[in-house]
């Protein structure tokens, strides 16, 4: 006869384990939730950028910044892109009203030929005038020459459109005047074409500033740039003692202009060759210093329609003389 197991049945099976898994929820509105969930935790823990901030105050903020910052910032992405680019000239005239103060006034716009009254144009643009003009529009080896049909020809035009030029060519050269190597010479009546490529290439900058403000301030930055490096340069220079503007580190630091306000040596004359950037020291045009007043004095933007009312003026008194001696 079989022997019968004392033992409990549960004591032979072992201790049961409980395998029961979660059944998964899969639906479109669980799907839903949850990825509305998980962007709420990520929006949640994304920290905030610039432009979260309130709009004045991102303005405020980029007008903190230099011109060349500014055109980094707009490659960022289309957000920046369009901010600047909707508000350039709001933008750059903050810049330019603590950066900028001097240069502003030194290195107006020539004006634009589109800009300028239908009636007026053909009186500008007058064969017997632009004759007349010759002197002023003779082209310098490291200027190109204004085309008429494209800036106002009035005297004030054609020195403002020069001296935007020449900061662009003096920028260039400004490594070579650093080390000491020389600008290479150009014999007189030849045109290589290195040069040529250079000056076209320094127009076409110049032609930007013409239609985008920020371009403008550009320029700005590059000559105060090109000033400061000819200031430490001559400074250094010890056998020369030609009176020089004050500038200190704190100046060059604070990427303004301001002291250039200080009363300093002559700034207006025109380098109408290459060779004059080796003591060039500050092209500040279009000011010149008064004893009476203490101060620097600026041509007024003005000149421009002076110049022009002048043109009209001389284009009746000729026409009228032409009437009068037909009869």
């Amino acid at each position: 006869m079989r022997k019968i197991d004392d033992e409990p049945e549960d004591e032979e099976l072992g201790v049961l384990e409980d395998k029961t898994e979660a059944l998964t929820l899969r639906s479109k509105r669980t799907e839903r939730a949850k990825k509305k969930q998980a962007k709420k935790i990520k929006k949640t823990n994304q920290p905030l950028d610039l432009l979260s901030l309130p709009y004045e105050l991102v303005l405020d903020i980029l007008t903190l910044l230099r011109p060349s910052d500014i055109f980094n910032l707009q490659r960022v992405n289309r957000a920046f892109h369009e901010l600047i680019v909707n508000d350039e000239l709001r933008i750059t005239r903050a810049i330019t009203s603590w950066r900028y103060v001097c240069l502003e006034k030194c290195f107006r716009l020539p004006v634009l030929m589109e800009h300028i009254d239908p009636n007026i144009q053909p009186y500008i643009q007058s064969p017997e005038r632009q004759e007349l003009l010759i002197i002023h529009k003779k082209p310098y080896q490291h200027v190109q020459a204004p085309d008429p049909a494209e800036i106002c020809t009035c005297l004030s035009c054609l020195l403002r459109w020069s001296s935007l030029c020449l900061i662009v060519d003096f920028a260039y050269w400004q490594k070579n005047l650093d080390i000491g190597e020389p600008i290479p010479m150009i014999p007189r009546g030849t045109h290589p074409e290195w040069n040529q490529t250079l000056i076209a290439s320094n127009a076409a900058i110049v032609r930007k500033a013409l239609r985008r403000p920020l371009w403008h301030a550009r320029l700005f930055e590059t000559h105060l740039d090109s000033t400061t490096r000819s200031i430490r340069r001559q400074a250094a220079n010890k056998g020369n003692k030609r009176r020089r503007f004050r500038m200190e580190r704190e100046d060059i630091e604070s990427g303004s202009d301001l002291f250039l306000d200080r009363s300093g040596p002559p700034s207006f004359d025109f380098p109408f060759h290459r060779d004059n950037y080796y003591m060039l020291e500050a092209y500040l045009p279009n000011r010149g210093w008064s004893g009476d007043y203490d101060r620097w004095m600026y041509v007024p933007a003005e000149q421009h329609n002076t110049d022009i009312h002048y043109i009209v003026k001389r284009a009746e008194r000729r026409r009228k003389a032409t009437t009068e001696s037909r009869d």
